[in-house]
């Protein structure tokens, strides 16, 4: 990475105004919404719009989906008011290489490879996260770093999977990815976060490399 590299970081499964708003005031650089119904941090479209309403202007807003069709994506996404789509089911690209918003991808690694294989899945950024079947959303199990690391060197990518205040920095040192995506290591319990976690991921993650 340049000179002055700082990973951007990413809070995911936000379901409600008071952790937005903690969010956004601790620094984060983008806010995930899980608009997936079988995950238990999941948030209805009519919830999440009522909701970017009130933060819209402070930090980029990104929709997290799993294998829904691409108009309804499309669809929610505008009437939410979303910045961005993050696809983790089995979306194939060629379905959403025309979706009007930036797409993040998640891919997964399985056998020491990147699956679905960026080079087959062109996408603005990936969500590297780790690998459970039939698990969509969000892990929270940690992945191999130094596979990742050189999956970082050819991608822009956002890792997922595991991470918390303990172990973020070294996580970064290693990878050295574009940013750090975290959902249930600043939680208090599915769908509600802890506020001095989130602030003091935060703070780790922007002294990692000082």
């Amino acid at each position: 990475m340049k000179k002055g590299y700082m990973p951007e970081i990413k809070i995911c499964g936000i379901t409600n105004l008071d952790d937005a708003r903690a969010a956004i005031d601790a620094g984060a650089d983008y806010l995930g919404f899980v608009l997936y119904d079988k995950s238990p941090r999941a948030i209805a479209p009519d919830d999440l719009r009522h909701l970017v309403k009130k933060i819209e202007g402070k930090v980029k807003t990104v929709g997290v989906f799993a294998n829904e069709r691409p108009l309804t994506v499309a669809r929610i996404a505008a009437d939410c008011g979303l910045d961005i789509v993050q696809l983790c089911g089995e979306e194939q690209y060629d379905s959403f290489r025309l979706l009007p918003l930036p797409v993040w991808r998640v891919i997964r690694i399985q056998n020491g490879q990147a699956v679905p294989a960026p080079v087959k899945w062109p996408a603005e950024r990936y969500v590297l996260d780790s690998s459970q079947a039939n698990l969509y959303g969000g892990t929270g199990t940690a992945l191999d770093w130094s596979v990742a690391a050189g999956i970082a060197k050819e991608n822009k990518i956002m890792l997922a999977g595991g991470l918390t205040p303990a172990n973020v920095a070294t996580a970064i040192r290693i990878v050295r990815p574009f940013g750090v995506d975290v959902s249930s290591g600043v939680e208090l319990r599915h769908g509600k976060k802890d506020h001095e976690k989130m602030r003091f991921f935060i703070e780790v993650v922007k002294q990692s490399l000082t």
